[in-house]
């Protein structure tokens, strides 16, 4: 099977997803069936997914009438919960990781990382509201939206892979 079969069978942002998920000095096996899931084990779906995901909410933020774009500016001090500091911790470590992985030459780090980070946000979206009514809290919870899904569609800039708005 050529690379070309694999790419037409399941996606291009499967394959190099799944590529560059091993380190380069190891044996590699591509699960077809693994790429072609749209769930929570196929890791590339899972991130693009969680992107996806952040995208429909701060579009209900917008038709709500919320301003996206005035984000910034939001006191994040309102975050307190286990899941918001978990996701926020995943994001601080960006830059070093990132740093790291470039340095070593190893980017299935960042592969690794994109999955530790749809794993907190999705564990935040099952555990908080964002579009609720105090607003420096909504503004505070989509404020912290808006930085995993720069920081998801960075990561997945770095790969080569897409992030999709919609899904």
């Amino acid at each position: 099977m050529t690379l070309r079969d694999l790419i037409d069978w399941t996606s291009r942002d499967a394959v190099r997803f799944f590529l560059i998920s091993r380190k380069a000095d190891t044996e590699f096996t591509f699960d077809v069936d693994l790429a072609l899931k749209q769930n929570d084990e196929n890791p590339v779906f899972y991130v693009q997914y969680a992107h996806a995901r952040i995208c429909s909410v701060i579009q209900q933020y917008v038709d709500k009438g919320g301003n996206a774009a005035g984000l910034e500016d939001a006191d994040l001090s309102v975050l307190n919960a286990p899941t918001e500091t978990a996701l926020m911790q995943r994001l601080a470590d960006y830059p070093e990781m990132l740093s790291s992985a470039a340095e070593t030459l190893a980017p299935h780090d960042l592969t690794f990382y994109l999955r530790d980070v749809a794993s907190a946000f999705h564990s935040y979206y099952a555990a908080e509201r964002f579009l609720v009514d105090d607003d420096a809290v909504a503004r505070a919870r989509l404020a912290l939206l808006s930085a995993t899904r720069q920081v998801i569609r960075n990561a997945l800039a770095v790969l080569g892979v897409s992030a999709p708005e919609k899904m």
